[in-house]
Formats: structure tokens, sequence, C-alpha cells
């Protein structure tokens, strides 16, 4: 297998990485994220995956890059990261009571030979029903300003969320165990 760059400042995806006992180098890749209500929640992932992925290998053609992106949906409308505590606050409370679905697009690119990989998974995540005081307690334990829907299940999930339908690590940020199939066919 060619070097594995991930295009990705995130420290969890990073943390998750590691569990595959792969080598690889962090280059965050910078482009800002699109938002197009046009676009399925699982196209919109890939898309903003395969823009991150797509800068780093233009720069590293000799690398095979990982590009992802993790966003929250509810009936359609997109959860991404909150812009301050207040709109934390707001995202939690339509969150809250209610199952939505957490998106992950993937984009593996190898720049030198035009080889490229796609895919997006999704999980559902339920939370339980939160009054204000839950929602403020919730979240003076985490900093909500980094993560997609204001949350982060890996950080006191367990006093948000009632139930998960699929990947946990995908929630995180990074579907693992379809990684590690994409990634072993990468080298089949």
């Amino acid at each position: 297998m060619p070097p594995l760059i991930l295009a990705s400042a995130s420290p969890r995806r990073a943390e998750l990485l590691r569990q595959l006992d792969l080598e690889f180098q962090i280059i965050s890749s910078g482009p800002k994220e699109i938002f197009d209500d046009q676009l399925s929640p699982r196209e919109l992932c890939q898309l903003n995956a395969h823009r991150k992925a797509r800068v780093t290998a233009k720069k590293n053609p000799d690398a095979l890059v990982l590009g992802a992106d993790t966003l929250v949906f509810l009936k359609g409308k997109v959860f991404g990261k909150p812009k301050n505590l207040k709109d934390a606050e707001q995202m939690l409370s339509q969150l809250q009571g209610r199952t939505h679905q957490v998106v992950t697009g993937i984009s593996l690119i190898h720049q030198r030979t035009h080889r490229e990989k796609m895919f997006a998974v999704g999980t559902d995540v339920t939370f339980h029903p939160l009054g204000e005081e839950q929602i403020r307690n919730y979240l003076k334990k985490i900093n909500p300003l980094d993560k997609a829907g204001a949350y982060a299940i890996q950080e006191h999930g367990t006093l948000i969320v009632s139930e998960i339908s699929g990947s946990f690590t995908n929630v995180v940020g990074l579907p693992l165990d379809e990684l590690r199939a994409e990634l072993n066919a990468w080298t089949a």
C-alpha cells in the first residue's frame, strides 16, 4: 500500500485510524465544507470528503489520501458544527427525544494512478428526551464547537444518547469496519 495520509485535523479521526495499526501522516487539507440542500446526506458528506482528500492528494500524488466528513441529519436538515454555545444548545434541543442520522463520507485518492474510491456510512442515533438543564449540563462537560450536531458520543454520550443502530465509530467520525474493508480491497 502506498504511504497513507489522513487529510483531517480531527484528533478523533486520527485516534480511530490508529486502531487499524496503520502508519499514516496527518495533513489537514482545509477547504471550506459546502452545504447544498439539493444533495442527499450521503452525497453531501462524500463531496466534502472528496474535496478534502483532493487538495491533499494533488500535493502528495504518491500517497493514498483519506478524506472524511461527518454530518448529523434530522429529517433532511443538516446539523454541522455549532457557531457558538447558544447554537449548540439549540441543536441539542432539536435532537432531543428523536432519532437522527450521522453520516460519514469517505474519499480515498491515489493521484499518481488516478484511482479513487468514495463511500458513505450512516448510523441512526436516538437521544433521550432532554430538558434545558440536562442539555446545559452536558455542554459543560464537552467542547461542542468542533463537533457535528454539537455532541460527542464518546464523551459522556450516555447522558444524551439512548440508542444507536449501526457503527459506533462512524458516529465518532470514521467507520472503521467499512474503512478496513476498503483499504484491504485497495491493496488486493
